[in-house]
């Protein structure tokens, strides 16, 4: 699924135009990222969490060369489902098993 189709659902839900709800979606998007490149966490009751975590420096190895390159500290983005979204996950693909 890509955005576009994330627009387009929720655009033909709440009869919003599709330029309307793109800005909604856009919006969201970027409230989202601006928080976590300020290190804050957001919580979306029954749906999840979005943070940071750091990554410690380590040693890691050029696929193609074989050479060892350092890796600095870093931050990446991670998402921490809530467990009514992991239960409605596991209960919808159990089903169509």
């Amino acid at each position: 699924m890509t955005k576009a189709d994330i627009v387009d659902e929720i655009s033909k839900a709440t009869g919003l135009t599709k330029i309307e709800t793109k800005a909604v979606v856009d919006g969201v998007f970027a409230s989202i990222i601006n928080a976590i490149t300020a290190g804050k966490r957001i919580e979306l009751r029954g749906f999840g969490v979005f943070k940071h975590k750091s990554r410690k420096p380590r040693m890691a190895r050029n696929p193609k060369s074989g050479e060892l390159v350092p890796l600095e500290k870093r931050y990446v983005p991670v998402f921490k489902p809530s467990p009514e979204f992991l239960n409605k996950v596991n209960d919808n693909l159990k089903s169509n098993d």
